[in-house]
């Protein structure tokens, strides 16, 4: 039986990059993978074909799920037809539920791995639905790091506007990834609530992150 596996972070924790690393790691076995990625990643197009790109420049061409997008039809397909050993999702928190049981079904009765990566929550505190589905029945739950700019664990992601305040409400997608940043809960509660504010595009503060994402 193939797993299902979650990989989780708050933004800017290095999830692509990981997945682009594992994903070439099976090709150099000579396995062939399929990838995936959300019609809301901004490098998707109108087209069924996008892109994963990680910020240290990895990247590859990945299909493009959308909410109707029936992904056990289309795997099962591409086995079927050539053969599969992986299935890798980016963006995975913009899975439906049904998408979820889809993808543990690929594990279930074909025998393929997934391994799916994204964000738990939204800029509001909230679980993604993809997110949530995944956190409750996926086999194993993994958690890629990334820290806010006081140092500490960063498990928040904050939305902000043009003059650098928290927004508090809105849509939970549609904002660009510039418009977030990455704290920990103390200090994402503190903006939340108005409270004094870093620069959200300090420096310091994005090198740390990176140097984050290299160390994953």
């Amino acid at each position: 039986m193939g797993k299902l596996y979650f990989t989780y972070s708050a933004m800017n924790a290095g999830k692509s990059a990981i997945l682009l690393q594992a994903a070439h790691n099976y090709g150099e076995q000579g396995m062939k993978v399929m990838l995936w990625t959300s019609e809301h990643n901004e490098g998707a197009s109108g087209t069924d074909i996008g892109e994963i790109e990680s910020r240290i420049g990895l990247n590859a061409p990945a299909h493009i799920y959308r909410q109707a997008t029936d992904m056990f039809a289309q795997i099962s397909t591409l086995r079927d037809s050539q053969g599969l050993d992986a299935v890798f999702v980016d963006e995975a928190q913009f899975l439906t539920r049904e998408q979820v049981w889809q993808l543990a079904k690929v594990g279930d009765e074909l025998g393929i791995p997934v391994l799916c990566y994204g964000l738990r929550t939204d800029f509001q505190g909230k679980l993604f639905e993809g997110a949530a589905e995944l956190l409750a029945i996926a086999d194993d739950l993994r958690e890629a790091r990334t820290i806010c700019h006081c140092g500490r664990k960063a498990t928040m992601n904050l939305r902000f506007d043009a003059s650098g305040d928290a927004v508090t409400e809105g849509v939970q997608v549609g904002v660009t990834k510039a418009n977030y940043i990455s704290l920990c809960r103390k200090h994402w509660l503190e903006r939340m609530q108005g409270g004094p504010s870093a620069d959200p595009v300090n420096a310091d503060s994005a090198a740390r992150s990176d140097q984050a994402e290299l160390a994953e």
